[in-house]
């Protein structure tokens, strides 16, 4: 597994767009004001162990961590491992989440995704961004929130709809794809930060760079760094 994960980390380091010295200075800047403001940014996601976060994500999509959050203790009660999941089908899953979003197919999607997790992966959660990949319902979206907050490994930044927002309000891309806006954030700033990155921006567009009734101008990260702000620093 060691052997794979650094071959992908390589290969994604080595894809990455070029940024200038400038480019990355304020970057910098930013990522210390992020780490001012929010010190204390975690995943919103309620779990114990890594295939509960999996499951959490997966019942995330098009909904609110709120939502799931409500959703998931009973859950989790009732399938207490992978094991439990593949023992069980996704009519009888569909029955802790229905208060979710498309909830059927997410059922399906958790159900083949733990029941490989048994089948291809002795019941552990995968530590790689290639095996992740294979399960049902995993995006590299979804992946990276596992690896980076379940294993505490950075092999990429977490782009949700927030994440896109603040980069792109930001001026830290001019990308609208996901996988693009990823790219160029890596770039950017220190594999060290991204999964803490994403934390932070994510808590940032949910209290501040909202998509509607946005904060810009009251607070000082967004009247220095955001396109949108009424009051405009140096940057």
């Amino acid at each position: 597994m060691t052997t794979r994960t650094s071959s992908l980390t390589s290969k994604a380091q080595w894809d990455l767009p070029k940024k200038s010295g400038a480019e990355k200075a304020r970057a910098k800047r930013i990522l210390d004001g992020l780490y001012r403001y929010y010190p204390d940014a975690a995943c919103e996601l309620d779990f114990q162990s890594p295939h509960e976060l999996l499951a959490a994500v997966i019942l995330s999509a098009q909904s609110t961590d709120v939502g799931v959050n409500k959703a998931t203790p009973a859950l989790f009660k009732a399938f207490p491992t992978p094991a439990d999941y593949a023992a069980s089908d996704p009519q009888r899953i569909e029955r802790y989440v229905k208060s979710i979003g498309l909830y059927r197919n997410k059922a399906k999607a958790i159900h083949a995704a733990m029941t490989a997790i048994v089948d291809r992966f002795d019941g552990q959660v995968p530590r790689t961004m290639e095996e992740l990949l294979t399960l049902r319902g995993v995006a590299r979206k979804t992946a990276n929130v596992v690896l980076g907050t379940a294993f505490g490994l950075n092999l990429g930044v977490v782009v949700d709809t927030h994440v896109m927002r603040v980069a792109q309000r930001f001026g830290l891309t001019k990308e609208k794809d996901s996988g693009r806006i990823e790219r160029d954030l890596m770039a950017l700033f220190g594999r060290p930060h991204w999964t803490q990155l994403s934390h932070m921006m994510i808590w940032h567009g949910r209290r501040v760079c909202k998509a509607r009734g946005a904060l810009c101008a009251e607070h000082p990260l967004c009247q220095r760094y955001c396109s949108n702000a009424k009051v405009m620093g140096s940057g």
